[in-house]
């Protein structure tokens, strides 16, 4: 099994909406990936700021690949992210 994680910030005012877009986007297509083993998502509020890590489970490289292209070192963004 394979650990692979994303992480990003918002503002605390936005961190509800922020989370609910990444469940909306980046989790969907990941749990609907073969080869995932499950996803989470993990919130941490600093003050004003509120971080947001997305952490799957991935079966082999090749999964990964399927869903992030071949650098799998890159993360993967949607057009709304802009």
């Amino acid at each position: 099994m394979i650990a692979r994680f994303w992480h990003g910030r918002t503002k605390s005012s936005d961190a509800e909406q922020y989370r609910l877009y990444v469940k909306e986007t980046g989790i969907r297509e990941l749990i609907g990936t073969p080869g995932n083993m499950g996803a989470q998502i993990w919130q941490q509020q600093e003050n004003d700021i509120t971080h947001i890590w997305v952490v799957s489970w991935w079966q082999d490289y090749e999964s990964i690949k399927a869903f992030a292209g071949n650098d799998i070192a890159v993360a993967r963004y949607y057009e709304e992210d802009k």
